[in-house]
């Protein structure tokens, strides 16, 4: 097998970005029908699209969920960036559960409730590296941030199991591009200029022209990274300042690639930060400032109206716990029934999408 596998035949409910909140799954699969072992009467399955940890109170409990409904099938899943994270052992915003380097600057944001234990460390990393990019059927293709068929077909290349080792060979090629020319010696002057730290959100950094030429050029050379990560571009300093999201100041933004994707299969992505309101900032760890703009929170996007976020948020729950909203929040989990194309949320709420098939002006 490769990183890029088959979806399982019959209806689907493909789940949104976790991000720690288990209590928010439980009660999201059991609207949808699943008792607690993960069998549906309708012979329903899971599909999760990654982005199970980081940031939420009980990352361990909702790996375990996972872990044991793929192994009796009743689920399937991809791989998204924070478990790539996780695996690269690249400790980053949110991940203070998993890793200890992260754990102080962390509580001053989130609440853990649970860390791993050395036994538990070890069957995470073994899950998550078994774990396939994308999935795909002849009505439906499933991957966490980008479908690129060019990029894909690099992924089928790789075998299961091997993600850190490709990921990392294309992360290499990237670093070695950046030491060709003065790009090295750009980014020593600008670390020379610029010494605060880049998470700290008090302190707002200048472009940073070299830096961006870096996070640019390692983005977009790692076929692996964009399909879990998403597709970018430098911002302009003329038009947008660095701006702070996600844990850090950003230089790059984040591109709608749907506005170019042109084949028939509908696609079912997470990662981008939907609301279930329009709204007129970007949620909280988002850096995708207008690439639903205009939409409504159930509407289908891209060139061919066949792309559908499925992420509504609920990774940006525990800023709301820290500020005290309770009941109707705007960060919720949900997951996209397949073929109805209907979604249901974690509080229960059911709603048809709407735009299937609909072709959307770009957003870019």
């Amino acid at each position: 097998m490769s990183l890029v596998q088959s979806l399982p035949q019959g209806p689907l409910d493909i789940v949104g970005d976790i991000h720690g909140e288990f209590e928010a799954l439980v009660s999201l699969l059991g609207h949808l029908g699943y008792d607690s072992d993960g069998k549906h009467p309708a012979g329903r399955r899971v599909v999760f699209l990654g982005d199970f940890v980081d940031r939420g109170p009980d990352s361990i409990a909702v790996l375990e969920l996972a872990r044991r409904w793929i192994r009796t099938g009743h689920a399937v899943a991809v791989l998204g960036n924070h478990e790539i994270n996780l695996l690269r052992e690249d400790a980053k915003d949110g991940s203070g559960w998993f890793f200890d380097e992260r754990l102080e600057k962390d509580r001053k944001k989130y609440t853990f409730v649970r860390r791993p234990q050395p036994q538990e460390r070890t069957w995470i990393v073994e899950f998550l590296s078994g774990l396939p990019v994308a999935l795909e059927r002849d009505d439906l293709r499933v991957v966490h941030a980008v479908w690129n068929d060019t990029l894909i077909d690099r992924a089928r290349t790789v075998p299961a199991g091997h993600i850190r080792e490709q990921y990392d060979a294309w992360e290499e090629i990237a670093l070695r591009e950046a030491a060709v020319g003065d790009l090295r010696r750009r980014l020593d002057e600008e670390a020379g200029l610029w010494t605060h730290d880049l998470e700290d959100p008090q302190r707002q950094p200048p472009f940073l022209p070299a830096l961006a030429e870096l996070e640019y050029s390692k983005q977009m050379t790692n076929p692996l990274k964009i399909t879990t990560s998403g597709a970018e571009a430098i911002i302009d300093p003329d038009v947008t300042q660095p701006f702070y999201s996600g844990g850090k100041w950003r230089f790059v933004r984040r591109l709608g690639w749907w506005d170019d994707y042109a084949d028939d299969v509908p696609v079912v992505v997470g990662h981008y930060w939907r609301t279930v309101r329009k709204r007129t900032v970007p949620p909280e760890g988002s850096f995708n400032q207008d690439l639903f703009g205009g939409l409504n929170p159930n509407e289908w996007h891209g060139l061919r109206g066949n792309v559908f976020c499925v992420d509504f948020s609920v990774g940006a729950k525990w800023k709301e716990r820290s500020d005290g909203v309770v009941g109707s929040t705007n960060a919720r989990l949900a997951a996209l029934r397949w073929p109805e194309r209907t979604l249901m949320f974690d509080d229960g709420h059911a709603q048809a999408t709407e735009g299937f098939l609909v072709p959307c002006e770009p957003r870019n």
